[in-house]
């Protein structure tokens, strides 16, 4: 056990769960094995491929329970996890269907050249290593995966090392298909596990902090793969003084506290117009005290605990740093220890400004900072005052009002009177904008095509000499 690693259980604070990490040559030897197997997977087609997964979902159905108690004590909350198993047998039965219409055979086509014609091929890239986190460890791990492997691609996974439990019960349900589990393996494992991961793959996909997703891009670049890199955000959300307070409130609340506010896409600024600023914080302050932590068992109540120790910890410093530069706590207000477990309770500040690390670097707490505006240029000025630029919320009063403001926003999305929609609105193609990403759409058709390249045949139709050719 000497290069084992030991795992901590978020509700008790306490080790009990160890992972042995793979050595490089081990992680090697079995990439080789899924290269081979995807020769196999690719030639087969796309209707094979469904008939597979459609397998896979049988196999996932019958490792329900098992996977949903495991990811509970990988993140120590309950109904967040039912909903990540409901999610990917979601994405599953999305893909399967939309897949034999995003991967048609193109029809030959003309060109500007009478006598050329051109036919496109799309050819999957062998192999996909996928780097997921720790904070939606099924539902994440998937999200590349599924569509990877109906590309044609075989698939590689190295969960974090915070939540590694759900690995098990998930190779059953794998090695019980065996056409699966010969171009879809997972690997316990830690950061060096990732690094070499990324040494054996022809494209990597990253989840994760924008600092470990750097040394990604760079490791990739060093070999010469694509890299596509979901990163970290610091969303805004803008409420203009038309908006119904009521559904703005309603919808920022789950916004933000949704998995203890462990999610890039949260709401971690909050602009509202100041002639409206105290009814709403009113409001929100008021439904924020009819949320419950989910203790003493993971089925009680909303808010889980904070998965990781040193996620609490940056917690703990951006609300001693709010506090220490003037800010007013009007409910919740801090980290405490429940049963060795940490936990932060939903929590509201005020008299806040871009000082203040609240309001400047990702937190990913329960963590509600309120802010006024006067004008809309300055609520458009402040929300673009970041590194991040992952997605957005603006409330108002008619759609179009919205959408004159969400044009000018800086992010890859916006909802519109509503929050955190890109959670479970997968259509809709986006990009991250600045920090917060790299590479192609994780959602609509192209999150499926980028793991494809694209092969041009031009095709001379008449036995004519060409124009340009030497006489």
């Amino acid at each position: 056990m000497s290069n084992s690693y030991s795992v901590r259980n978020p509700r008790t604070g306490k080790v009990d769960y160890w992972i042995t990490p793979p050595t490089p040559e081990q992680l090697n030897i079995q990439c080789s094995r899924l290269r081979e197997a995807q020769i196999d997977w690719q030639h087969k087609g796309l209707e094979w491929r469904i008939e597979v997964l459609q397998a896979w979902k049988q196999a996932l159905l019958s490792q329900k329970d098992d996977l949903i108690q495991a990811l509970v004590a990988d993140t120590g909350r309950w109904s967040v996890s039912v909903m990540e198993f409901d999610s990917l047998i979601f994405s599953r039965d999305r893909w399967c269907r939309l897949a034999p219409e995003l991967l048609s055979v193109e029809e030959e086509k003309v060109t500007a050249i009478p006598f050329i014609n051109m036919k496109n091929e799309c050819v999957p890239y062998s192999l996909v290593g996928v780097i997921s986190p720790w904070n939606f460890p099924l539902l994440l791990s998937a999200i590349d995966t599924i569509p990877a492997l109906l590309a044609g691609c075989a698939v590689v996974v190295k969960p974090s090392e915070f939540t590694p439990r759900f690995i098990q019960p998930l190779s059953e349900a794998i090695a019980s298909v065996p056409q699966l589990q010969h171009i879809l393996a997972y690997f316990e494992g830690t950061g060096d596990t990732g690094a070499a991961l990324i040494e054996c793959v022809d494209l990597v996909c990253f989840t994760g902090s924008v600092a470990t997703g750097q040394k990604v891009a760079e490791a990739a670049a060093r070999h010469f793969i694509p890299a596509f890199l979901e990163l970290g955000g610091k969303d805004p959300a803008i409420v203009l003084d038309s908006a119904d307070l009521d559904l703005a409130t309603s919808a920022i609340l789950w916004g933000s506290v949704v998995n203890a506010g462990q999610s890039c896409l949260s709401i971690e600024r909050i602009y509202v117009a100041e002639t409206i600023i105290e009814p709403f914080v009113e409001q929100l302050v008021e439904k924020t005290h009819h949320l419950n932590l989910c203790y003493p068992s993971p089925a009680d109540g909303e808010i889980g605990p904070i998965i990781t120790e040193p996620q609490a910890e940056i917690i703990k410093d951006h609300l001693q740093d709010a506090v220490q530069k003037g800010a007013v706590v009007c409910c919740g207000g801090g980290v405490e220890e429940l049963d060795g477990g940490l936990w932060c309770r939903p929590t509201v500040l005020t008299h806040v400004n871009h000082l203040m690390k609240v309001m400047t670097q990702e937190t990913f707490g329960p963590i509600m900072p309120v802010m006024p505006f006067s004008t809309l240029e300055e609520a458009v000025e402040l929300a673009n005052d970041t590194i991040y630029g992952l997605s957005a919320a603006v409330f108002a009063g008619s759609e179009a009002e919205a959408l004159a403001v969400a044009s000018r926003l800086d992010v890859g999305a916006v909802s519109i009177n509503d929050a955190g929609l890109t959670a479970l609105v997968h259509e809709a193609e986006k990009n991250s904008f600045k920090f917060s990403g790299l590479g192609g759409s994780r959602m609509g058709p192209a999150a499926l095509k980028r793991f494809m390249r694209k092969k041009a045949f031009l095709i001379k139709t008449e036995p004519v000499r060409d124009p340009w050719w030497f006489r």
